[in-house]
């Protein structure tokens, strides 16, 4: 499995449901530095979830925050 598809392998139902859980904004794919990610699209929040092997770890304390 490459770098970058970890979010790709994401169920297309789940993927559309899925959301920031702290804003509930939507959530975009990205690759971050240490792999795949599901970005938050919001402005004010832009928080980071890494996807560890296609399940993106939707957890705010453990987010990557916006430089």
């Amino acid at each position: 499995m490459s770098e970058t598809s970890g979010a790709a392998h994401l169920e297309p139902w789940l993927r559309e449901i899925l959301r920031c859980p702290a804003c509930r904004s939507e959530l975009r794919d990205e690759a971050g530095e240490a792999g795949p990610e599901l970005v938050c699209v919001s402005d004010t929040c832009g928080l980071a979830y890494r996807v560890d092997d296609g399940v993106p770890v939707l957890l705010v304390d453990e987010a990557r925050r916006p430089a």
